[in-house]
């Protein structure tokens, strides 16, 4: 069917000369579920859901500013770039050429991007990882970004939403990227502290030390229909047991009903969802003591 599209086409232009017409190659986008051909434009007016199955394709950490009020964002921490600590070379090239070649191919930094903005005009941090930056693994970039999120999210007195994927912590940096899972998890702290919440979207793929830190501790944790959560892959897992492992292991329908997570909304409902819990979180509760008064006198009336 796509080579039918890419058939050329003859047209003439006002002088008569032939012109050659080609619809683009990037018009449709197969989908990794079903494998049908869907329209690009359809598909990314329907926030990267397959308008066919159902499934919720990977965006990008700017991509996930949708939810976002139009204009609200305002990014912060932006000038923080990754070091090479260890001077890490593998085979076939250096941890700072693939650093290089993921900043250019992604046009960020590093694997999060974090903020403030506003949801129906809530005002919330956020800070989102983006899987086509090596995996969004934890570096210490990561981890400070996430960091300084829930502090200036407690500072500021408002909630703290993160948009979790990863393939687990960045091995070129060693313990630096494994400490990343403590440093957010303690920042996180001062955030309950200030009375404030933390809610974790969990997308696909979640793996590794992201699953194994922060996100799992939030107020509330969200994730998508189908995706894959864990520590471990389901493999690396069935090698090591020796048996399989249930149908169905590992996504966010089988942590739900295991009790790991709280609820799986579909990409489009998130933003009325996340909404409404920042409106729950922000509504304050009357002091205690003149509700125990007046149920005091109350009573004693009635005795």
């Amino acid at each position: 069917m796509k080579e039918f599209f890419r058939r050329r086409k003859t047209s003439f232009t006002t002088g008569g000369q032939p012109e050659s017409n080609q619809v683009p190659d990037d018009m449709w986008v197969k989908c990794s579920a079903c494998r049908e051909l869907v329209y690009k434009k359809e598909l990314n007016d329907g926030l990267k859901v397959c308008p066919k199955c159902g499934h919720h394709m990977r965006m990008s950490a700017h991509e996930w500013l949708w939810l976002l009020d139009v204009g609200s964002f305002s990014e912060t921490d932006a000038h923080l770039l990754p070091t090479d600590p260890l001077g890490f070379v593998s085979l076939d090239e250096s941890y700072a050429e693939k650093l290089a070649k993921a900043q250019q191919r992604t046009g960020m930094p590093d694997a999060v991007i974090a903020g403030v903005g506003t949801i129906n005009g809530g005002r919330l941090a956020m800070a989102v990882g983006d899987f086509a930056f090596m995996g969004s693994s934890m570096g210490s970039v990561y981890g400070e970004k996430m960091s300084r999120a829930a502090e200036r999210a407690a500072d500021l007195g408002i909630p703290l939403l993160t948009i979790n994927t990863s393939g687990g912590a960045r091995q070129q940096e060693g313990v630096i990227a494994l400490m990343q899972m403590a440093k957010v998890t303690m920042a996180l702290t001062r955030l309950a502290e200030a009375g404030q919440p933390h809610i974790a979207l969990m997308v696909d793929p979640c793996y590794g030390g992201v699953t194994a830190s922060y996100p799992s501790v939030a107020d509330v944790i969200i994730a998508e229909p189908g995706a894959n959560i864990g520590f471990a892959g389901k493999r690396l897992i069935e090698q090591i047991m020796r048996q399989k492992l249930p149908s169905g292991f590992q996504t966010a329908e089988f942590m739900l009903d295991h009790g790991m997570i709280d609820m799986v909304a579909e990409r489009g409902q998130l933003r009325d969802i996340i909404g409404r819990l920042i409106r729950l979180y922000n509504v304050r509760p009357e002091p205690m003591e003149p509700l125990m008064a007046s149920a005091g006198a109350y009573l004693n009336g009635r005795a």
